[in-house]
């Protein structure tokens, strides 16, 4: 089963953009991201709606944080591009008519709620500032003969 990793994308763009600290072009966030400029403007167009990003066209324009990084939480981004289902396992079945499978749903139906509820929480936890932070403590710790494609 493929997994969707929008979240994880997402979550990446923001980052460069706020490490590059002034607009970045759909053309630039692709280059790092190793896709098609046309899949970051998708991406970034439903977090303009949100308020997350702004766009400037033009020379000199580009995409930029529109927020302060601690005041965006993954949960706020996890809703922003539209709340992608968290888990890949389910129910075979929502409403059965077979008892066996009624108990089946019964017992698995509140596990799936609190993994869903824990997850969202921990979403809701940390925010862009606390990634960024993350990723600077990374770099600094970071022998400096290593270099990598992205933030040589």
């Amino acid at each position: 089963m493929k997994r969707d990793s929008r979240l994880s994308g997402v979550l990446h763009v923001l980052l460069h953009m706020a490490e590059h600290r002034a607009p970045m072009t759909s053309e630039q966030l692709a280059k790092a991201m190793q896709t098609n400029p046309v899949v970051i403007r998708r991406i970034l167009g439903g977090l303009r709606d949100a308020g997350f990003v702004h766009s400037e066209k033009g020379h000199g324009g580009g995409w930029t944080i529109a927020r302060d990084l601690a005041a965006i939480t993954m949960r706020d981004v996890y809703d922003a591009i539209g709340r992608p289902k968290l888990m890949a396992m389910g129910n075979r079945t929502e409403a059965p008519g077979c008892l066996v499978e009624q108990a089946v749903n019964a017992a698995l139906d509140p596990a799936f709620r609190d993994a869903e509820a824990l997850l969202l929480a921990r979403f809701a936890a940390v925010t862009l500032a606390e990634l960024a932070a993350d990723f600077q403590a990374r770099m600094a710790a970071r022998p400096p003969h290593i270099k990598d494609h992205h933030h040589g």
